[in-house]
């Protein structure tokens, strides 16, 4: 088995010993749907009908590490409150050692309560608070210290969660400087240059937080990563820290290492609109990998995978051994036949992935396909693309077309990053592949419209989605190969 792919094994057969020190949050999601509106006031009435709490903050890192096959001890503070014995009820059925979260007076347990209508987040309430004076923070400090003490003589890694709160404070920071310093040192902080002194190993700030250590924008888009990498040893400089891995969201993340080039990896985002703690996933597998001896480019992309993975979960993130097994694993071969297809959606079903399909000659490829096909894999898991056989694209198009054949059309889509599996079909249209498959989304470029389509009565009749995505005008396959074989003349 390839190394990287056997790494979720190998976290789970080590089970490595990793303290994370931070905030715990209660994160609470009431969901349901919204049909009218309020007499007393112009706002929607959400009928709940589902409650569900989880460990949020620091508490999240902790249960994804022990999702992973971590041994993991939480250090943290919560309240003698009803919030935080729902905290310490949770993180037990997790597997998460909680002897160093102390039950302290002086904290009301942090809880954030997001109310969730028809898919779309319409409010946060938050209560609780980790805001203290200058004596409390000492006195707490000093507990903390007394918690995480002989934990971390035992740890493979230490992790700090630091949400910003107050509960992490320079008391804090300096007797961990003193502690015992296990092989790993992972700062994931709202503010990484508070940690200079503690000089992580590796820090994981996201674009915000790496702005903020560079006192400018990184801008916009994929040219972040760009922006992070030129910027590498200002970064590393500003957190303490010997490696660091900005995380971009949906354009990925960015690692920059001594001596190293920066090392990129690819998102695959989808469309949920209410997931929360990716980067909490992110760090727990990033610091899992590090454990069983990773390399930093691989343990980066094990966390990138996890993130992928967690984001198609409600609420906050969760990302188990075996789903970020299954997404390690190497993707088969993207060229397949129909019946290799459908066995790998039928699998990719299984993980709960979304399905999207599309279908054309893309006899020569081009701007405006490549922008739709970019645009279609953002609406799921997976993007499969069903390419015309040679004689179908000559009953469409005419005696001299394909100018390339189908298997060069196939292998230039396969070498796609936004594609992930492409198939050749022979009839007039894809419908009896899609009726085989059932994509959740169809999509087609916005130069059609769905009542130009039969497949679009297909996929509608099973429950699917059809989607017309923008269209680049001006690019055309004909018209390209007409000014080609023209010499470029208009």
């Amino acid at each position: 088995m390839h190394q990287f792919a056997d790494l979720p094994r190998r976290i789970r057969l080590d089970a490595p010993i990793v303290t994370v020190v931070g905030e715990a949050i209660l994160d609470r999601w009431w969901m349901g749907g919204s049909r009218r509106l309020s007499r007393e006031a112009p706002a929607p009435i959400v009928e709940v009908s589902a409650q569900v709490d989880a460990p949020g903050g620091a508490a999240n890192t902790a249960v994804n590490l022990s999702a992973l096959g971590v041994r993991v001890r939480l250090v943290s503070a919560v309240g003698p409150d009803a919030a935080g014995d729902r905290m310490l009820e949770l993180l037990v059925e997790a597997g998460v050692d909680v002897s160093g979260v102390i039950r302290s007076p002086l904290v009301r347990t942090v809880s954030k309560t997001r109310i969730v209508a028809d898919d779309q987040v319409l409010v946060r309430a938050d209560s609780g608070s980790l805001e203290l004076d200058g004596d409390t923070r000492a006195e707490l400090a000093a507990a903390l210290g007394t918690a995480f003490g002989p934990g971390l003589e035992d740890s493979d890694a230490l992790v700090v969660s630091d949400y910003g709160s107050g509960l992490l404070s320079d008391p804090v920071v300096s007797a961990l400087c003193r502690a015992h310093r296990p092989g790993q040192v992972v700062v994931d902080a709202h503010d990484p240059a508070a940690w200079r002194a503690l000089a992580p190993d590796v820090a994981v700030p996201n674009a915000r937080e790496a702005e903020a250590l560079l006192g400018h924008s990184l801008g916009d888009g994929p040219g972040r990563a760009s922006a992070v990498a030129a910027s590498a040893d200002r970064l590393r400089s500003a957190a303490g820290a010997t490696a660091l891995v900005v995380t971009l969201d949906r354009d990925g993340a960015v690692l920059v290492a001594p001596e190293s080039v920066p090392f990129t990896t690819h998102a695959h985002p989808v469309s949920e609109k209410y997931a929360s703690g990716a980067g909490d996933t992110f760090t727990a597998s990033l610091t899992a990998a590090l454990c069983v001896g990773a390399t930093l480019e691989d343990a980066t992309n094990l966390g990138q995978f996890a993130a992928d993975v967690a984001l198609r979960h409600l609420g906050t993130s969760v990302c188990s051994s075996e789903e970020l097994a299954a997404q390690a694993l190497p993707r088969l071969p993207a060229v397949l036949t129909p019946a290799s297809l459908a066995s790998a959606i039928r699998r990719d079903r299984e993980q709960g992935l979304r399905i999207v399909f599309t279908n054309g000659c893309f006899d020569v490829l081009h701007l405006g396909h490549t922008s739709y096909l970019r645009q279609a894999r953002e609406l799921g898991d997976r993007l499969v693309v069903a390419v015309n056989s040679d004689e179908s694209v000559r009953r469409l198009k005419g005696p001299d077309r394909p100018v390339n054949a189908q298997s060069d059309r196939a292998a230039v889509l396969a070498a796609l990053e936004c594609v992930d599996y492409v198939t050749v079909f022979d009839g007039e249209t894809p419908i009896p592949l899609i009726e085989r498959l059932q994509p959740q989304v169809y999509v087609k470029g916005g130069d059609y419209s769905a009542e130009m389509l039969a497949e679009a009565d297909v996929v509608r009749g099973y429950g699917g989605e059809v989607v017309m995505v923008g269209y680049v005008p001006a690019h055309s396959t004909t018209a390209l190969v007409d000014r080609i074989r023209s010499g470029g003349r208009e």
